[in-house]
This record gives C-alpha cells, structure tokens and sequence, in this order.
C-alpha cells in the first residue's frame, strides 16, 4: 500500500496513477465487480434521466462508458477526467464525445450551464469533497440535477462484513494478478474503507449547497446513488 501512503488525493499523483491503468480500466472494473458494474451504471443513466438538447457533464468519466449512453439519449455530454490516459483512450473508443480535461476543485465552465452533474466512482478521488460539490453547483442550471455513484457502506451487517473481507483480502490479490499498476486497486480498496457512508454523505451534498438531496442503496449498499437538486 505504498503508493496509497504517499498518493493523499494530490490531483496530478491521483491522475498519473489512473494513467497508468487507463489501457485495461473497463476490463477490470468488470472483472473485480463481478460484471455488477453494468448495473450500476444503468441505475446512474436512469437517475439522471438525459433528454435530447439536455446538456450533461460526466465528471470522472475516465474512457466515457459513462458518457455514451447519455449521447445515445439525445443529450450532448461533456466526459471530464483529469487524467489524460482516460480521457485520450476515451477519445479513441468514442470520438464523436467532446472529451475534456478538468479539475474537480476548479471546473473550467461558466456559471450555470449544466442541465445534469454525475460523477461515477470519482468523488472519492478529489482532496476536498465539499469544495467540488460546491463546484458541480456552481454549473448547474437552478433545477438542474446532481447524480452521484460511489462506493458505499452496506446496510446488512453480514454483507457488510463480507465485502470488508473481499476488499482486503480478495481484491488485492486479483489485481496483483489482473492488473498492470496492483497499486491502484490497494489505494481503491483503502478509499472505499474510510470513505463515509450514506447519511455522512448525503450530509456534506447538502452542505454544498444542494437541496432535495436523497439517495438509494445498489447491490445492498455496496454502491449508492445519491442525487441533489441545484
């Protein structure tokens, strides 16, 4: 867990990281979730229910599968990641999105713009969770809405203790053999375990701002989907 140790969310560290496993990224995501995955992301297009001429930032969008279904809606998507591997692989498997490099803490779009905000597994990545809450706001429209998909705390106490289980033992061990940068997937692992759970959560959204702010467990808790009104 050394680079875990070193890594604290510094920006350029976090993305030279997701650098390094842009090439197998999606591939291993379905590996180590089981192919649940999929599902979660199909939860997320729903709750941000994209409608033609709508205008949608993905941050965190990495190689854009998050993205596409958004353009298939109708919806003209913006794929944000910091990391340049991500986003020029993102490019290379869908060049028809506008794939841009942003910063979570300083978004480089004007006041207002956004119908729609959804972040994927990202927001654990970021320094200062609030402050980029407070900047996926300042984007979007007045009624315009925020989705976030992120790892959570699972809410039966058996469950609970078998995904702990997996995340420290069986989820290192995987990616030392499925992965080129097994690093990366400890600094996963330890990001998930001190990452607060639902309420916690659902607290600092509506301290940045953000109203009507609920959210519902995926997979027994394991991911949850928290959404906010601008």
């Amino acid at each position: 867990m050394s680079e875990r140790a070193d890594l604290d969310k510094q920006p350029g560290q976090v993305a030279a990281m997701f650098n390094k496993v842009a090439k197998r990224y999606d591939l291993l995501n379905d590996i180590l979730s089981a192919g649940q995955d999929r599902l979660w992301r199909r939860q997320t297009t729903f709750a941000v229910a994209p409608q033609p001429g709508q205008l949608i930032l993905d941050l965190a969008a990495g190689t854009g599968t998050s993205s596409q279904p958004f353009a298939k809606a109708g919806a003209t998507v913006i794929p944000a990641d910091l990391s340049f591997g991500m986003l020029e692989r993102g490019k290379a498997r869908f060049p028809d999105l506008w794939f841009t490099n942003a910063d979570a803490l300083d978004l480089p779009f004007a006041d207002g713009v956004f119908d729609a905000v959804t972040i994927s597994f990202g927001l654990r990545n970021v320094s200062d969770t609030a402050r980029a809450l407070e900047e996926m706001r300042r984007v979007t429209k007045p009624g315009g809405r925020l989705v976030v998909c992120e790892f959570s705390t699972p809410s039966v106490r058996p469950l609970r203790a078998a995904y702990q289980l997996y995340l420290r033992r069986a989820l290192p061990r995987l990616a030392r053999l499925a992965a080129s940068n097994p690093d990366a997937y400890e600094y996963l692992m330890e990001s998930i375990l001190t990452w607060p759970d639902q309420k916690q959560l659902g607290r600092i959204i509506t301290a940045a701002g953000w109203k009507k702010v609920g959210w519902h467990n995926l997979s027994g808790g394991i991911v949850a989907l928290h959404r906010g009104t601008a």
